[in-house]
């Protein structure tokens, strides 16, 4: 059973890209079935089967993935090919790009950019790898 459905009607031209605001399907984590999430752009971007969530503004997009416990809101980015998964928070309007991995119980707020060009760069528990 599906956790979240996307909004076909509701959503957010990015950049050229069409995301989809999220409604929960069901209760899982924190999250009561009927709330509305933040916008990804396909259901690959965020797991159907654990208690990650995007909520608020918050985006993801490209091959990006939420899973895990792990949560993105507020103004929140997460795009490329980058993850965020664990119990890590990714929130305020941060930005996780490219192929970083932000996990465990790693926090990432305000304006911080956590982004890998030439190789990965990891934030696992607040602590850069």
């Amino acid at each position: 059973m599906k956790k979240y459905e996307l909004l076909l009607d509701d959503t957010k031209d990015v950049v050229g890209i069409k995301l989809y605001r999220i409604r929960a399907l069901t209760n899982f984590g924190g999250v009561k079935i009927g709330e509305l999430g933040g916008y990804i752009e396909k259901e690959d971007n965020l797991s159907q089967y654990d208690n990650a969530w995007v909520s608020g503004n918050a985006r993801v997009s490209g091959n990006a993935r939420v899973f895990g416990n792990a949560q993105v809101f507020r103004n929140a980015q997460v795009f490329g090919k980058a993850w965020v998964f664990g119990d890590a928070r990714v929130f305020g309007d941060a930005r996780v790009c490219g192929n970083a991995r932000v996990f465990g119980d790693a926090r990432l707020f305000g304006d911080a950019i956590v982004l890998s060009d030439a190789q990965d760069v990891w934030l696992c528990s607040g602590v850069w790898r």
